[in-house]
């Protein structure tokens, strides 16, 4: 497996595009979809990245970008101090995003791009965040390159990322919901049934942490670290 591969995608082009299409037609509803299908808890993984990762965000003169931003969620709760980059290649969701980033004191600087392919200089970056996309990339190796590309040295690279959960009842609980009730849910929320068909199976197929951790070493990351939440439900990796 090299990345995300929705039904039908032949090649890592058609997978794209279609991971593209989908993000597109659900923009109009996502937040609420995602609080809701959450229970809110995405905002404590949100702010638990943002607590790891304040030594570096204290800092008046770090370069940050969140890829994969969606509707700006993470790269707003980054960008307390002082602006921040983001991008996405769906470009329904960055209008999300300039809507909600618009009259902030120290908002997101949105731009529209692949993660597999940033308009960015060798080394420009002292931090590179990435919330719930990594796992829609269509190579997983080549968006781990990319972003140690853009990093300076010893710069600090973060992936919050669903996980497979650990327990024999949590986990049968959380499959339940992932594959019965949430894609019913996500559907009526925003109409697009094989959206919330693709993101459970997306999260199946995606490497456990352990693994995950082991393609960033593979890639040239050093001191690579991950903790798990909610039962094992999200992995957050933090590595230089």
């Amino acid at each position: 497996m090299k990345g995300t591969t929705p039904e039908g995608a032949r090649n890592e082009q058609e997978a794209a595009r279609w991971v593209r299409g989908m993000f597109d037609s659900i923009a109009h509803r996502y937040d609420l979809a995602n609080h809701l299908l959450s229970y809110n808890i995405d905002r404590y993984w949100r702010a638990r990245t943002v607590r790891r990762l304040r030594h570096v965000l204290d800092r008046p003169d770090a370069r940050v970008l969140d890829i994969c931003c969606g509707t700006g969620d993470l790269a707003l709760a980054l960008a307390k101090r002082h602006p921040v980059l983001a991008s996405d290649f769906s470009h329904e969701m960055l209008v999300r995003a300039h809507t909600k980033a618009s009259g902030r004191r120290a908002p997101a600087v949105l731009f529209e791009s692949d993660a597999l392919n940033l308009p960015l200089r060798d080394g420009s970056l002292d931090l590179i965040t990435v919330a719930f996309g990594f796992r829609n990339l269509a190579n997983y190796d080549a968006g781990l390159v990319e972003m140690r590309r853009v990093l300076k040295p010893g710069g600090v690279a973060a992936i919050l990322e669903f996980s497979q959960p650990h327990g024999n009842l949590f986990g049968a609980v959380y499959n339940f919901y992932s594959r019965r009730i949430l894609p019913l849910i996500g559907e009526m929320l925003t109409g697009s049934a094989d959206a919330y068909r693709y993101l459970p199976e997306s999260v199946s197929k995606f490497p456990a942490a352990g693994e995950l951790a082991r393609m960033m070493s593979a890639a040239g990351f050093e001191n690579v670290e991950f903790e798990l939440m909610t039962g094992g439900a999200v992995a957050l990796h933090v590595a230089h």
